[in-house]
């Protein structure tokens, strides 16, 4: 039997939840990610401990809601974590009521599952160049994933309080999703707002590197051509980088 009482974790959401920027190839869609080094920790000296990872990048909440949460309720968890709505607010014209009013409905259905559910307040990005401007939209997404927190009794990670993100190594090249220091970061985050003894430890980075004026704008160009643009026009043609992706861990299984 399990000591920390968990025998069955899924995790549903996009990109942040799938593990984009924590590349193994060991691991289903060649990605690790923060929420399967909690499930790893979760399965020490617990071998009848699984898991499962419905979540897809690219995913905006309302499929997300749609498409994972019946599925979720349908493998019986007693541990749920689930973020959506970063890919919502970052297009023109969201309606953030909506969007969340939607979300209130996936988290009512995981909770009366019985399961623990933990949510993820989106994370301030007002320091950060182009997506500093919207720290106003997930500053209101925040309230509202709090209020629907409180209403239903899930538990709140809150991402928006963890400073140690401001070092730019703690992101991937795309400067969108999480490096694999920050999924480890992630993982150990998680743990411990569920209160579970673990091994893992976070990245230990040193002082960050400091950048000249030049070296900072040739970085930012090289952004700009490789990710930004061709994010921009994926946008336009309503494309998405999850169109050919399936869930990593449809089903639940034992961790290797």
């Amino acid at each position: 039997m399990s000591t920390h009482g968990y025998e069955r974790y899924v995790a549903l959401g996009d990109s942040f939840t799938e593990g984009v920027g924590d590349p193994d190839d060991f691991y289903p869609n060649g990605l690790r990610g923060w929420a399967d080094r909690v499930a790893e920790q979760l399965s020490v000296g617990n071998p009848e401990f699984t898991y499962s990872n419905l979540a897809v990048r690219g995913r905006l909440l309302k499929p997300i809601v749609d498409e994972q949460v019946d599925a979720a309720v349908a493998l019986r968890p007693d541990l749920v974590t689930i973020y959506a709505g970063g890919n919502d607010f970052m297009r023109p014209g969201v309606d953030l009521d909506a969007i969340v009013a939607h979300y209130e409905s996936g988290i009512a259905k995981l909770s009366a599952s019985g399961a623990r559910v933990l949510v993820f307040t989106a994370y301030d990005s007002g320091w950060a160049p182009v997506f500093g401007m919207l720290r106003g939209r997930a500053a209101i997404y925040n309230e509202l994933v709090r209020e629907v927190a409180e209403r239903h009794g899930a538990t709140v990670v809150d991402f928006w309080r963890f400073d140690e993100y401001q070092d730019m190594r703690m992101w991937d090249w795309d400067r969108l999703h999480m490096s694999s220091a920050g999924h480890q970061n992630m993982a150990v985050r998680v743990l411990d707002v569920l209160g579970i003894d673990h091994d893992a430890v976070r990245p230990d980075l040193g002082p960050a590197p400091e950048l000249d004026k030049a070296e900072q704008c040739r970085s930012d160009l090289l952004w700009t051509k490789d990710f930004l643009l061709p994010w921009i026009g994926r946008r336009v043609r309503g494309t998405s980088s999850g169109d050919n992706v399936s869930a990593k861990r449809p089903q639940l299984e034992r961790v290797r």
